[in-house]
């Protein structure tokens, strides 16, 4: 009985600090501290009367992905080597967050580059995004993404998902 108190501390305990917080996020440096800026003051104000599933909140609204670009998927790569697979996997498989496998096809280029670059306004009003919260028990931290960044990321995303 006392070991399976133990592993159930220990679950909660990596749960809860497996993918950091708010504060570790506040000291990482952006590209563009006044694109950051814009993006918390458009993303804050809005609420869930404004809230658009096919959007999301935020800056982005209309993300050309008519053509794959391989040196953007490589450098989104390097960065989510850096700051997104400690929580997610390039395949469908959960690991902290959920796959990206298949994401590309689920959500608009728009909705993926509002939410990487600013999670926790969408967090707070998108019913699958709470829903996925419970399921993952950790909030995705904000990554202190600038546009570009996020762009990236994108384009590695479309890659696992077959963009060629």
């Amino acid at each position: 009985m006392k070991s399976l108190k133990t592993i159930a501390f220990a679950t909660l305990a990596f749960a809860l600090f497996s993918c950091g917080g708010d504060k570790k996020t506040d000291s990482i440096p952006t590209a563009s501290s006044e694109t950051s800026a814009t993006t918390e003051t458009t993303t804050t104000a809005s609420g869930p009367a404004d809230y658009d599933p096919k959007r999301g909140l935020g800056p982005h609204e209309n993300v050309d992905v008519s053509k794959f670009d391989p040196a953007m998927a490589a450098a989104g790569k390097k960065i989510a080597d850096v700051k997104c697979t400690s929580c997610h996997k390039p395949t469908e498989e959960k690991l902290v967050g959920p796959g990206w496998k298949g994401v590309t096809q689920r959500q608009t280029p728009e909705w993926i580059m509002n939410f990487i670059s600013n999670p926790d306004p969408m967090i707070d009003v998108d019913p699958e995004l709470q829903k996925q919260l419970e399921l993952c028990l950790v909030r995705m931290p904000n990554q202190g993404l600038n546009d570009t960044e996020a762009r990236e990321i994108l384009e590695y995303m479309r890659e696992i998902d077959g963009a060629k």
